[in-house]
């Protein structure tokens, strides 16, 4: 078994979790409101916005040279990704200045926090952990949320998409390097490390599902 194949399996039971969120298994299924969407991007935008700070702060905490490159590589991929998000929220008739002077939600605020957090006071690889989740929910989902979203939204193109569609199928390149790197740590203790932080980031990234699916209830309920 590779490193990447242990880390499927050992992370099964909170990608499940994850995948169960009634928001995130409803919004896949049936679509959601705009509005629950553009609050949706507006939480992408403030985590988003941190990955290519967040990235170089890995690479300048490490002296290990192939994980630095892989980071590096990273860096040049997802740099200005947020604009993307912004660039969306304006085509679905959202505030992007708005979006962009605001602040993200308290548990994407956490969520960003403890990257920074586990990356100087656990360990760099901590990153890992981040990128596992992230890169792969969108993988797994993006293409499927963005068709329904447009069915529920009664709209053929892909105009305030282009965030969901980057980070769809389309994206499988991400997984695959990633699988290549990961699977060229042979440290058992750093191993470990990555599982625990995967775990982690499944927790923290569900918490903003959870958070959106309250406001959207209340909006509802109101």
């Amino acid at each position: 078994m590779t490193f990447y194949d242990r880390l499927i399996a050992e992370t099964t039971a909170e990608r499940e979790g994850f995948l169960h969120i009634p928001l995130v298994s409803h919004s896949v299924r049936h679509g959601a409101p705009r509005q629950t969407y553009i609050a949706f991007l507006t939480q992408a935008y403030h985590h988003v916005k941190h990955t290519f700070p967040l990235l170089a702060l890995a690479a300048s905490r490490t002296h290990d040279e192939r994980y630095q490159d892989a980071l590096v590589e990273y860096m040049e991929e997802e740099r200005g990704h947020e604009k993307w998000i912004l660039d969306d929220i304006q085509a679905l008739g959202g505030d992007a200045a708005a979006v962009a002077a605001g602040e993200a939600g308290p548990a994407c605020r956490i969520m960003v926090a403890y990257a920074y957090y586990a990356i100087e006071h656990i360990s760099p690889y901590a990153m890992l952990g981040s990128v596992h989740v992230l890169e792969g929910m969108s993988v797994l989902l993006a293409d499927q949320l963005a068709n329904s979203l447009r069915a529920k939204f009664g709209i053929s193109d892909d105009i305030g998409f282009s965030y969901l569609r980057s980070h769809g199928a389309l994206d499988q390149e991400h997984v695959a390097f990633f699988r290549s790197m990961i699977n060229g740590f042979e440290d058992r203790a750093i191993q470990d490390l990555v599982v625990a932080q995967s775990k982690m980031f499944y927790r923290l990234y569900g918490a903003i599902f959870h958070e959106l699916g309250e406001r959207a209830d209340l909006r509802h309920a109101a």
